[in-house]
C-alpha cells in the first residue's frame, strides 16, 4: 500500500479527520495533504517525523506498511462503555467450534424460557497442535449475557464490572470470513494504536464478538 493510502487510513482512524483538520495540526495546506494522499508528492523528513508523532506509528510503517484499508463493511470505530454483564460460558475444541459453543447457549437460553438471547463469543486458546494440525480443530468459547433476574440452574455464572472497550461494527462478516473478521480485529488494534489506546486482560475479557448476521468486535482498553 502507498504512502497516501496509509495517511489516508490513519486519518480516518482519528475520528474520521478531515483534510483540513490535518493540514491544521501540520501547519500546511489541505491541497498539500491532497498531494501527499495521492502520492503526487511526500513530505520533507520533519512534516514525516511529526506525522509519525501525531498518529503513533513508525517511518516503515507510514511509508511502506500495509495498513488495512476501511471497506463499506468496517463501520462505527468508537470507544464506548460496556455496561456491568452477568453471563454464563461454554467452550468447544471441535471442527466448527463456534457453532458448536454458540448452540450449546442458545439451548441452555431456550431451556430458561429466553428465545433471543445475546450471545457473545471469542477464540479459545487451548488447542494443541496436533488437535490444529491433524484434526482440523480448533477452540471457541460463547457466552449467553444474562437478563436481568435470570440465574440458569447448574451452571457457573460469572459476572463483569463495566469497562471501556474499543470496537468495530462489520456489516457482512460472514461473506469472506477468514478475511473479513481478522482485518476488522486489524483495523480495530491499527484504531486503537493511532488514538493511544492500550490493551488490556486484566478482571475483564479481552476481546468478544456479537453474535449474528451482522457482528460487533471489542477489544478491552485499559
Amino acid at each position: 500500500m502507498s504512502f497516501g493510502k496509509n495517511l489516508q487510513f490513519l486519518r480516518h482512524l482519528r475520528g474520521n479527520m478531515t483534510q483540513e483538520d490535518l493540514a491544521e495540526k501540520m501547519g500546511v495546506s489541505r491541497q498539500t495533504v491532497s498531494k501527499w494522499e495521492l502520492d503526487a508528492a511526500s513530505p520533507e523528513m520533519d512534516k514525516a517525523v511529526e506525522l509519525c508523532g501525531l498518529f503513533h506509528c513508525s517511518m516503515d510503517d507510514l511509508f511502506r506498511g500495509g495498513m488495512v484499508a476501511c471497506g463499506e463493511e468496517y463501520t462505527d470505530l468508537r470507544v464506548e462503555t460496556v455496561p456491568a454483564f452477568c453471563y454464563i460460558k461454554y467452550a468447544v475444541i471441535s471442527a466448527d467450534p463456534e457453532g458448536d459453543a454458540i448452540g450449546r447457549v442458545r439451548s441452555i437460553a431456550r431451556s430458561c424460557g429466553v428465545e433471543d438471547p445475546r450471545v457473545i463469543g471469542w477464540d479459545f486458546p487451548k488447542v494443541s497442535q496436533e488437535q490444529i494440525s491433524v484434526f482440523h480443530m480448533h477452540g471457541y468459547e460463547a457466552a449467553w449475557v444474562l437478563p436481568e433476574g435470570v440465574m440458569p440452574p447448574g451452571t457457573e455464572v460469572h459476572r463483569q464490572a463495566a469497562h471501556r472497550y474499543a470496537a468495530i461494527h462489520v456489516e457482512t462478516p460472514f461473506e469472506n470470513p477468514f478475511v473479513t473478521i481478522p482485518n476488522a480485529y486489524k483495523t480495530l488494534m491499527e484504531y486503537m494504536r493511532v488514538n493511544g489506546l492500550e490493551h488490556t486482560e486484566k478482571d475483564v475479557i479481552p476481546c468478544f464478538e456479537t453474535d449474528g448476521e451482522t457482528m460487533d468486535i471489542y477489544i478491552a482498553c485499559k
